[in-house]
């Protein structure tokens, strides 16, 4: 059995790479705080808005329902023809760009799906679609 003479020389953890990268990361944020704080002392005159309308984008399409019966629900509310126009009236006002998704029962009448597609016209909406489903899919 050989027996071992020399003294192993003990391992070292060498953290030179380390060191630099710390050191690029120092720097690189010391230099983008200098940045933001020369934008900060721009001498510049922010424009002024008045409060009418919402400035951000329009929120999703909202849902008109019109069930076999002739029922129509607008955000999970009945509504009648005139509470329909009123509030995508209303809705339009604040964001012009409003669309709407008009979902009919399948064995209604398409005429109560034509009136209220009419009626959301007549608030102003521009952006209408209908939904369906395919004849393949499954419920």
């Amino acid at each position: 059995m050989p027996l071992k003479t020399t003294v192993d020389e003990t391992p070292t953890l060498n953290l030179t790479s380390m060191m630099d990268v710390l050191f690029l990361l120092i720097i690189f944020f010391m230099a983008g705080t200098k940045f933001t704080e020369m934008e900060r002392k721009i001498g510049l005159s922010l424009p002024q808005v008045s409060e009418h309308g919402a400035l951000s984008a329009a929120p999703e399409k909202k849902v008109v329902n019109v069930y076999h019966n002739g029922q129509i629900t607008l955000d999970r509310q009945v509504v009648s023809l005139d509470e329909l126009k009123s509030r995508l009236t209303a809705a339009r006002r604040q964001y012009k760009d409003l669309g709407v998704l008009v979902r009919g029962d399948g064995t209604g009448h398409f005429q109560n799906v034509a009136v209220v597609l009419n009626t959301c016209k007549q608030a102003g909406i521009a952006e209408l679609a209908i939904s369906v489903r395919l004849a393949n899919e499954k419920r």
